[in-house]
């Protein structure tokens, strides 16, 4: 599993010039069943997802070809988590 932290660079600006690539980006992931959950980093920081059923080396090729990543709006920082306790609605994550 990854936590993946999208924090927004100096050219956040420019976000407005690239979201609908981003949103087509984002969904890609969510119908390919990668990413679980996206939303905002607070306040107005940048954003965040959650990606399972990948390796490393695939969440570093996907979260590369992410248009906000591409134009430097953002800086990704991939976080591997290895689950080992679940609320019983995710037990599916540990696996």
């Amino acid at each position: 599993m990854f936590i993946i932290q999208l924090k927004f660079s100096d050219n956040k600006s420019q976000a407005k010039d690239f979201m609908e690539g981003h949103k087509e980006w984002l969904q890609a992931g969510f119908d390919k069943g990668i990413f679980l959950l996206s939303g905002s980093l607070q306040p107005n920081a940048g954003g965040g997802i959650v990606a399972v059923k990948v390796s490393k080396e695939e969440i570093e090729e996907i979260v590369a070809e992410d248009p906000f990543v591409i134009e430097n709006v953002v800086k990704p920082e991939i976080i591997e988590l290895t689950p080992s306790k679940a609320d019983d609605r995710l037990l599916f994550l540990i696996d």
